[in-house]
């Protein structure tokens, strides 16, 4: 009994060693790609800023240095994002069964496609109109003087929370596959969940206008009603194959 305790507690050890060994390893791989991306953070820069047509300032002698070091550093996070999540597929596929590991290989993909797809949408669609519409209570006697610290921390948080949310459809179709929630469930909580995204909206959206958040909550609930959808083909799916083996 004293060896089986000692040898569960050894393969913690082990467990814990091994995670520290590819966190060290993520950190690494970040840090490279963050002197990388140093030396295009001009280019990125100007990529971020490319919806916005009013020229941006720095307030203070460091903000400057401050957000191209930020920008080295949300650049190598993104170059080294396929090495983060090798890292960490690597670290957890010891603990997955089989069937759990090809749900993971099946839905890694698609959970990247829709973070890709939320983002695209922030940045071609959610910023440019939302700063369309706050920049024009400005009139014409006012001129727009945005510090490059504050823009570059709204448009991250707004490419950022747009990517993870479009990640509902997905995260609903998993959930369903377990047998957590079903899509009776989705449906019948349809007006808390209208309700729980307008809140939700609020809380993410970096601006207080109503218009960005109406449009961020208006793209949720769609995925909502995405979800709704996936979840019953996935039931009906589901049944089917019962239906089958009994069959057999």
């Amino acid at each position: 009994m004293e060896k089986k305790l000692q040898n569960k507690k050894m393969s913690l050890m082990d467990h814990l060693e091994e995670m520290r060994r590819r966190i060290i390893i993520c950190a690494l791989t970040v840090l490279v790609c963050s002197v990388a991306g140093y030396f295009y953070s001009e280019k990125i820069l100007a990529i971020l800023k490319r919806p916005f047509p009013h020229p941006l300032v720095f307030l203070s002698p460091q903000e400057a240095f401050v957000v191209t070091f930020k920008i080295a550093v949300f650049g190598g996070i993104i170059i080294a994002l396929p090495m983060i999540i090798y890292q960490a597929w690597q670290f957890i596929s010891f603990g997955l069964k089989e069937k759990e590991k090809r749900y993971l290989l099946f839905y890694g993909p698609f959970s990247l496609i829709l973070f890709l797809v939320g983002a695209s949408f922030a940045y071609f669609v959610a910023i440019p109109v939302g700063l369309r519409f706050l920049l024009s209570f400005g009139g014409s006697s006012l001129e727009p003087m945005i510090s490059i610290s504050k823009y570059l921390s709204f448009i991250i948080l707004m490419i950022l929370s747009f990517g993870v949310l479009f990640e509902l459809p997905l995260v609903s179709l998993v959930l369903v596959k377990i047998g957590v929630i079903s899509p009776q469930f989705l449906a019948k909580n349809r007006r808390v969940a209208i309700i729980a995204i307008f809140a939700l909206a609020a809380i993410l959206t970096p601006s207080i206008d109503a218009f960005t958040q109406i449009l961020l909550a208006g793209a949720l609930i769609v995925l909502y009603e995405i979800s709704i959808w996936l979840a019953r083909m996935a039931t009906v799916q589901k049944e089917e194959r019962e239906v089958i083996q009994k069959l057999e």
